[in-house]
């Protein structure tokens, strides 16, 4: 027995804000991070979906959990990833974190507090970037850093798509706290466009989101790999952008994503950085010792 796949939206890759797997990671490592996304995928698009019941989505998520852990081959969106973890040894576990906030979707539709927010992103989020770093065989060192380059992706996410995702799913990611101070609630999201009070509560969570950047921009000199820093500074760049156009426009009624030749431009200028950065640092320590530096 399979799961009924009329849920899902069609989204993929393609269609997100940052790079998935693109061409700059190696090959050999694509396999297993798009099994992983499409995994994600197929959990984000049952537990957002406007018209299954909770009931409904919780059963597809079970099935995604029981398939990925070996007990059922019901959803076939969770085979390709586990048959990439035992290929490569690598552990479920930030799968199942994941499932964990997808859950958590379905069944809690308000946040009160950033730290609440933040705790969401736990799950919602930091697994995804640890999962791309445990595939590359990078340190838990990096982890930190990634969390919180995750963290503003997830919350610019939120940002850009607040209106959405209260009107299609009464889903509201902003907290309460946040939306209180500046005189706002929820129902301020439904209208065409956000309202003075509405506006400088967005603003101001994407000045708030813009304090996690100092130390996202630790992860693309912390990783080993040249091909994941470089992508990873595409990220970060990409991640800068966003926030700067969601500090001063208004998600309900104006453009808060950057177009394809914008995004394709930033991943230009942060790729060549990173791969000069590099080449450069080599250089110097191959002057200092007589010896080059191992990087993958």
């Amino acid at each position: 027995m399979t799961v009924d796949t009329k849920y899902k939206s069609g989204k993929s890759e393609g269609d997100e804000n940052f790079p998935v797997a693109s061409r700059i990671v190696a090959a050999r490592h694509r396999a297993p991070i798009l099994a992983f996304y499409r995994f994600a995928r197929a959990a984000d698009d049952a537990a957002d979906h406007p018209t299954l019941d909770p009931q409904s989505k919780l059963s597809i998520l079970d099935a995604l959990e029981d398939t990925l852990l070996g007990r059922s081959d019901a959803a076939t969106d969770a085979i390709a990833l586990r048959e990439q973890l035992q290929l490569r040894n690598l552990s479920s576990q930030h799968a199942l974190d994941l499932l964990k906030a997808f859950r958590q979707d379905v069944t809690k539709l308000r946040y009160e507090t950033w730290e609440e927010l933040l705790d969401y992103c736990r799950y919602s989020a930091m697994p995804v970037g640890r999962f791309v770093l445990d595939v590359h065989g990078e340190s838990k060192s990096t982890w930190p850093a990634s969390d919180a380059l995750c963290a503003a992706l997830q919350i610019i996410n939120h940002l850009q798509d607040c209106a959405k995702d209260y009107r299609n799913i009464d889903r509201v990611y902003i907290p309460r706290v946040d939306l209180a101070a500046h005189g706002s609630g929820v129902e301020a999201l439904a209208e065409p466009q956000a309202s003075p009070a509405l506006l400088a509560c967005i603003h101001a969570l994407a000045e708030r989101t813009e304090t996690l950047m100092p130390d996202a921009t630790l992860l693309p000199p912390g990783v080993s790999d040249l091909r994941l820093a470089a992508e990873t500074s595409v990220i970060v760049e990409l991640a800068r952008k966003l926030i700067a156009i969601l500090k001063t426009r208004d998600p309900l009624s104006e453009r808060v994503h950057l177009s394809k030749l914008q995004a394709a431009m930033v991943a230009s200028r942060a790729t060549a950085a990173t791969v000069a950065s590099r080449a450069l640092a080599r250089f110097a320590f191959s002057k200092s010792t007589g010896m080059m530096p191992h990087e993958r």
